[in-house]
């Protein structure tokens, strides 16, 4: 590998090969904390080099990792020693902003919340929104076809990218920097790369879609009693508010009262003795008309017997308060440690028998356990935290067999936004035909034949 790193520091500069105590004190994602291992970290500026890197180890037969921000849940980003890290940290320019054409041309290292900032400085919005947005990158959120709390209004990341370019394996840049909406002049390649958790092509530029910005946003927090009451709201709030639902996130009563009372880390807005509680958000364009088809929406869920509590914001202030509890994932590690994350989707009227089956199933084997739900109802996504005493690795696939294996039944997914990475390989047959997932090797065989992007992710070794 030394004999690679000094054709690549020739390329990139040498203050942008990384090895040793450089890398070793670097993590290797969020959520453990743990040291990086790569043999070594590059540093491309732009696809050029990128492309020049990707040369020299395809040449070299190295296999290579791609790094973004790091926010991932499910092993994606971890680097064996005999690998290198290709960090995209430095690519981080925002190239265009289109106000009238309303589109975005940045490169794939640009945090999130960069784009989302500089949208609404051009009365625009990059609507795709989630907790992790200060540090998650562009390229991290297409590689994983992200989705959070506006996927009910604009759809997941796929929704949000008109073109992108990628360099492959061995180097080929395949650049599809479209800006048109319409564009049906042959196969659309982005969409190889979108959601393929860089196991394709690193995702290097890409050209994003913006919105209308939207000059009203009404927040309220609800209570429901029941399940059924959970989904007549969503259905009730849909009709009523038509296009203007933005937001439908939904907290169990063990994810509300845990993050409130129970740690002391947030003043409840609503009491605690309710089953869901519901984040419920209307954009529009006027202030006052949007309020007021707000205000009556909620009067008739109440009337119907949906909703038996509500507390509506009144400030940034307190639409921030509602969302610290939902958005306060440090808490949940804080106080389930050791937990895992899982990230599933089912079809809505499954899920509480889903999650009443979870739990009575953990309580039988882990008396001592806890299981903690929220969600993008909505959209079909609920993320589910569990704590049981141990995070070994015996404990650990156990814990996910009983998540998992109830999936298939109900023509659920094991991942509804977090990826596959090295965490769910094994169970990606629960979710996808044999035909499929032999497709999906057919496709990495013909763009990576020497497996050398993002190996045994996403699709573990053949026998």
């Amino acid at each position: 590998m030394k004999a690679l790193l000094k054709e690549i520091e020739a390329l990139v500069g040498p203050g942008n090969v990384l090895t040793g105590a450089d890398v070793a004190q670097r993590r290797v994602d969020w959520m453990t904390g743990a040291p990086c291992q790569a043999g070594a970290i590059l540093r491309p500026a732009d696809t050029r080099e990128l492309s020049g890197v990707m040369r020299l180890c395809h040449d070299a037969n190295q296999p290579v990792v791609t790094h973004g921000g790091l926010t991932g849940l499910v092993h994606g980003g971890e680097v064996s020693p005999d690998e290198v890290a290709i960090s995209l940290e430095r690519m981080t320019a925002i190239e265009a902003i289109d106000p009238v054409g309303g589109t975005m041309t940045v490169q794939a290292g640009v945090p999130l919340q960069r784009v989302q900032e500089l949208a609404d400085d051009h009365d625009l919005q990059f609507p795709l929104d989630l907790g992790a947005r200060g540090s998650c990158t562009i390229g991290g959120n297409i590689a994983t076809n992200a989705g959070g709390v506006r996927v009910i209004r604009y759809g997941m990341m796929r929704q949000q990218v008109l073109g992108l370019e990628a360099v492959l394996a061995d180097g080929t840049v395949v650049s599809s920097m479209n800006h048109m909406l319409k564009n049906n002049a042959g196969y659309d390649l982005k969409q190889l790369f979108i959601g393929s958790e860089g196991t394709l092509g690193i995702v290097t530029r890409a050209v994003l879609r913006l919105q209308p910005k939207m000059g009203s946003e009404q927040t309220a927090l609800v209570a429901c009693p029941s399940f059924q009451a959970l989904t007549g709201l969503l259905q009730h709030m849909g009709h009523t508010l038509g296009g203007s639902l933005g937001t439908f996130e939904v907290m169990w009563r063990n994810h509300y009262a845990l993050l409130t009372v129970e740690s002391g880390r947030h003043t409840p807005p609503l009491p605690t003795d309710s089953p869901f509680y519901v984040i419920v958000e209307s954009l529009g364009v006027d202030d006052e008309a949007n309020a007021a088809s707000f205000g009556q929406a909620l009067e008739s869920a109440f009337e119907a017997g949906l909703i038996v509590d509500a507390v509506l914001a009144q400030s940034d202030s307190q639409r921030r308060g509602i969302w610290d509890i939902r958005e306060d994932i440090e808490g949940l590690i804080l106080s389930l440690a050791p937990l895992f994350t899982f990230d599933v989707s089912l079809p809505i009227p499954e899920m509480e028998a889903y999650t009443d089956r979870l739990e009575a199933d953990l309580r039988r084997d882990w008396p001592q356990g806890r299981m903690v739900v929220f969600g993008h109802l909505g959209d079909g996504n609920l993320h589910v935290s569990i704590s049981v005493g141990s995070d070994a690795p015996d404990t650990r696939r156990a814990v996910e067999r009983l998540v998992y294996t109830p999936l298939a039944e109900l023509g659920g997914s094991i991942s509804a936004e977090h990826g596959v990475g090295l965490e769910k390989r094994d169970y990606l047959a629960l979710s996808r035909t044999p035909e499929e997932i032999a497709l999906m090797r057919t496709l990495k065989q013909a763009l990576d034949p020497r497996n050398l992007l993002n190996r045994h992710k996403v699709l573990a070794p053949e026998a």
